[in-house]
């Protein structure tokens, strides 16, 4: 992956990334055991991090990216049970068979599935569960990374899908539209011509100043077996 890819979006990722329901975060407490130490790969800027922190797990938040990392650090101030380590899902640094649970949200596309496997041997413990979260937009990207990448990672995943419907106002709706690691940035070219496209759906779908995507949130999971 490279790590540069979202080096000026970390602060539009922060403000109008979707989060993750309750019953998603109940479902994944169900089964991970409360006293274990969790690895979340790919941190971002700690959206997925923060609901595991605020359910009291000790968790290692393994982010690459400067960017991410400054606005990941932010999110995680009031929450001492999290340690921000810079590294890469290929090369967490994190010390051999040291954690019980490894997660990623929104984040396993970017990996390399065989590095990343590898990686999860060495750093979990014995029968160690890997879980990934994808928050899916109907006619998004994300659902055919989501499927591609769990599909190249996993063998026999358990699948659970719950509801996470999402409202933008127009500020979050152009927040969000430019935190994608393919949206331009300001200083680009075709950034007035896309803040223009964003603001003609925003128009034509929004009701009551209110946009809605029904966005459904993927739970996989699976125990790494020899």
């Amino acid at each position: 992956m490279n790590t540069e890819l979202f080096t000026g979006k970390a602060e539009a990722y922060a403000k109008a990334r979707p989060g993750y329901p309750d019953a998603a975060m109940d479902y994944i407490c169900t089964l991970v055991p409360p006293k274990a130490v969790l690895a979340d790969i790919g941190a971002g800027t700690g959206k997925f991090t923060m609901l595991l922190a605020k359910r009291g797990y000790p968790v290692f938040a393994v982010e690459p990216n400067a960017d991410m990392q400054e606005q990941l650090s932010l999110t995680l101030l009031p929450y001492s049970n999290v340690k921000l380590i810079v590294g890469s899902a290929e090369a967490t640094t994190l010390p051999d068979h040291s954690v019980d649970i490894i997660t990623c949200a929104q984040a396993l596309h970017w990996f390399n599935p065989d590095s990343f496997r590898a990686e999860c041997f060495r750093i979990g413990k014995p029968g160690c569960l890997v879980i990934t979260v994808y928050n899916n937009t109907p006619g998004g990207s994300s659902i055919t990374h989501s499927k591609q990448s769990t599909d190249a990672f996993y063998k026999s995943p358990t699948v659970r899908e719950f509801p996470n419907p999402i409202f933008y106002m127009r500020e979050s709706w152009l927040a969000y539209m430019t935190s994608h690691s393919r949206d331009p940035l300001p200083s680009d070219p075709g950034y007035a011509a896309h803040i223009d496209e964003m603001n003609a759906i925003f128009d034509r779908e929004n009701v009551d100043g209110l946009l809605r995507r029904d966005v459904v949130t993927n739970v996989y999971s699976e125990r790494l077996m020899l």
